[in-house]
């Protein structure tokens, strides 16, 4: 008898750690996460959102950071001047969720870091959330001829770093991927490489417990 309430009691444990807001999982954050904001920090935007005022806290480094959204399954905030943070709780199954975290900085232009954790907040393997990764080449047309192509490796080798911009949605649980790179070169050949590029964001859904690329 005393196994079987034993049994029964992780399992309310289990289910109620995953059923947990993006509120309250912002919250539990461990501090090594959010070098920036205080547990405090993070409790008090929580609060003042509650209160339907703006969530604007002094950070740990005397600067302002703000969460300017927040819902049962979406985060946003500004965490410093150069960076922000997305965040999304996703289902895997009927009583198991992962969160999605996008670390994105501006420095000199927006550039995104992907993480996927588990409600407790350990670090998951990014490859069993996310279908592929992308690479330069993924934004890119093919070139319809020679001339084209040379062109485009001309301009292709002044940009030979690759920054990305991830994104998640407010509205639903899709994710999208903007290739950064031309924003940093000089504007005429920044200008002349979006000419091949893909006009929109590439586009990721979330299906059967895993981001992949929408056709």
């Amino acid at each position: 008898m005393k196994k079987l309430l034993f049994v029964i009691i992780g399992f309310i444990c289990v289910v109620t750690a995953n059923a947990q807001t993006m509120k309250e999982l912002f919250v539990s954050m461990p501090d090594t996460l959010s070098l920036v904001l205080t547990k405090n920090n993070r409790a008090d935007c929580v609060d003042f959102i509650a209160s339907k005022m703006e969530a604007k806290v002094t950070n740990r480094f005397d600067n302002t950071s703000e969460v300017t959204v927040l819902t049962d399954d979406y985060l946003k905030a500004d965490i410093t001047e150069c960076s922000s943070w997305e965040m999304r709780r996703l289902p895997v199954n009927d009583s198991t969720y992962v969160i999605c975290m996008i670390t994105t900085v501006s420095g000199p232009v927006k550039d995104s870091n992907v993480c996927f954790y588990s409600t407790n907040w350990e670090e998951l393997p990014k490859s069993q959330y996310i279908e592929s990764f992308l690479v330069a080449d993924d934004f890119f047309i093919a070139s319809q001829n020679i001339e084209e192509a040379d062109s485009i490796k001309e301009l292709r080798k002044k940009s030979y770093i690759t920054f990305i911009q991830a994104s998640l949605s407010e509205k639903d649980t899709s994710l999208s991927f903007t290739y950064t790179t031309p924003d940093y070169m000089n504007k005429e050949d920044g200008e002349k490489l979006k000419l091949y590029m893909r006009r929109d964001p590439l586009q990721y859904e979330w299906k059967n417990g895993k981001y992949v690329r929408k056709q």
